[in-house]
């Protein structure tokens, strides 16, 4: 997990005012967190983005226009992306798993307390996901294709080497680096190039999309 800077810059995207000022209000109340700018659709959410170049974008998911999901691929795609964070109304929107496979890096109820929401954003900004187990098993389950994703998804595991499975399982857990190290007893850098090694060999781009491939596998339900 790498360090978050001394001050974290935010960008917001929702196409409502009210939403954004609540938010800016919130991530205000904290000195290590400075608001750089809003976006009120997806178009212009990529704008701030190569504009302001800030480190965690906080993205409605259901804008007009381009919607959040098509300006978070667009945002992963990116030399050097920010971590995006797929706001929500509800944890089990199912518009949550398609911004997850974009490469968001979680998501966050728009309910979420205040202190939570700071703490969070920290937890992004260090490069961590931003996700429960729990929701995250919700959301695979509510997918129209939850048979054939799983089997998809199991076939890609079986590429894995028994180190790697369990690597991917903790990070279905949304454990950090420093975390699977003690649950493994490995190195942080051990489990660095475990983390790195895995990503190549599932052609995934993001430690969130191989969190969600470890549910869709049906990892954490295995026992042990």
């Amino acid at each position: 997990m790498k360090e978050y800077p001394d001050v974290i810059k935010v960008l917001l995207a929702d196409d409502d005012p009210m939403v954004r000022r609540h938010l800016r209000t919130i991530l205000g109340s904290s000195t290590e967190i400075e608001v750089v700018g809003e976006a009120r659709d997806g178009a212009e959410a990529v704008e701030e983005v190569l504009r302001n170049q800030p480190d965690v974008v906080l993205m409605d998911l259901r804008m007009p226009g381009v919607d959040g999901i098509t300006a978070t691929r667009e945002i992963a795609a990116l030399a050097a992306p920010p971590a995006v964070i797929a706001l929500t109304t509800f944890d089990s929107d199912e518009h949550v798993l398609g911004a997850l496979e974009a490469g968001a890096g979680g998501f966050l109820v728009k309910a979420t307390p205040a202190e939570d929401l700071i703490n969070l954003v920290k937890v992004a900004a260090a490069g961590s996901v931003v996700m429960s187990p729990i929701a995250a098993r919700r959301l695979v389950a509510q997918s129209s294709r939850g048979d054939e994703r799983r089997d998809g998804a199991r076939s890609q595991v079986a590429k894995l080497a028994e180190r790697e499975r369990e690597v991917l399982a903790c990070l279905g857990e949304g454990l950090t680096n420093p975390e699977i190290a003690q649950r493994l007893f490995l190195s942080e850098t051990t489990v660095r190039s475990y983390v790195s090694r895995l990503l190549v060999k599932l052609d995934l781009t993001h430690r969130t999309q191989a969190a969600l491939l470890a549910h869709q596998a049906g990892l954490l339900d295995e026992p042990g």
